[in-house]
């Protein structure tokens, strides 16, 4: 778990706050960030639980929105840049998979299957064409690779969207071991250093119906629900998601050192 690339280590404060998949709802994300503006406390992490893109219409700006944010929390007295993260979510990982594109087996495939779920809207937020795409990808690799060229240098023109890709993590926990932050689930059977996919697909009811705390970890949060059934607590895990970017609310939470929640913020 030492592994700074895959995972994000958060000093252990006073408390933690959390916001769920945000999949480019600008206004609401907006609306999260005014709230949390003035009950951000000395001490206190920040951690955005995947999906900030995808599905919205708005991913650009959704990214801005939160780089500006984050820009403005560790400029504060005794903030450090580890004191806010951003974890991989299942849109950030299916963008990632169609940079990628060229080097998968079923190009055209694999294209629909994301253009399915989502990953459409932040094509689209970037000057991309899901025609351009299939078109490439029926082209073969060399076709694939200037399409998906074309879309890496439109995120270089967008001033922090490159290193935000780069920084994003797959998990986030307190450095105490006390709190671990995932974007969809886990897998109970595996250690968090051999987690792949479940981390971003492993959600479902399974995760509020872990029997013992997961890893030594007291409490497990996540950000993403398939269900969206807002925010659901059993004794070792906290799922997060009302459904933002499917007509539901954008959701946080501030949570303890021990994993309580102490608020919530609806939007």
């Amino acid at each position: 778990m030492q592994d700074k690339t895959r995972f994000a280590t958060l000093r252990a404060g006073r408390r933690v706050w959390a916001l769920s998949a945000v999949h480019g709802e600008l206004a609401r994300l907006k609306a999260v960030h005014d709230h949390l503006e003035p009950r951000l406390g000395e001490g206190d992490r920040l951690v955005y639980l995947g999906n900030v893109i995808g599905r919205g219409t708005a991913a650009r700006e959704t990214i801005d929105e939160v780089l500006l944010f984050r820009r403005a929390v560790i400029a504060r007295p005794g903030v450090e840049p580890g004191d806010v993260v951003f974890l991989r979510g299942s849109q950030e990982e299916m963008w990632h998979k169609l940079l990628q594109l060229q080097f998968a087996p079923n190009p055209v495939q694999v294209l629909t299957w994301l253009l399915d779920h989502g990953v459409g809207a932040t094509l689209t937020a970037y000057g991309g064409r899901a025609q351009d795409g299939l078109m490439a990808a029926r082209e073969g690799a060399t076709a694939i690779a200037r399409w998906t060229n074309s879309l890496r240098r439109a995120i270089r023109q967008a001033p922090g969207h490159e290193s935000f890709m780069g920084a994003i993590r797959r998990a986030a926990f307190t450095d105490d071991g006390k709190l671990l932050f995932v974007h969809a689930g886990i897998d109970p059977t595996r250690p968090l250093s051999a987690q792949k996919d479940a981390l971003w697909w492993g959600g479902g009811a399974g995760f509020l119906a872990l029997e013992a705390p997961y890893a030594g970890f007291r409490r497990v949060i996540r950000g993403y629900d398939p269900a969206h059934a807002g925010l659901k607590e059993s004794p070792h895990s906290v799922s997060l998601d009302g459904g933002c970017g499917f007509g539901g609310p954008l959701l946080a939470a501030c949570f303890d050192a021990e994993g309580a929640v102490l608020e919530r913020v609806e939007r």
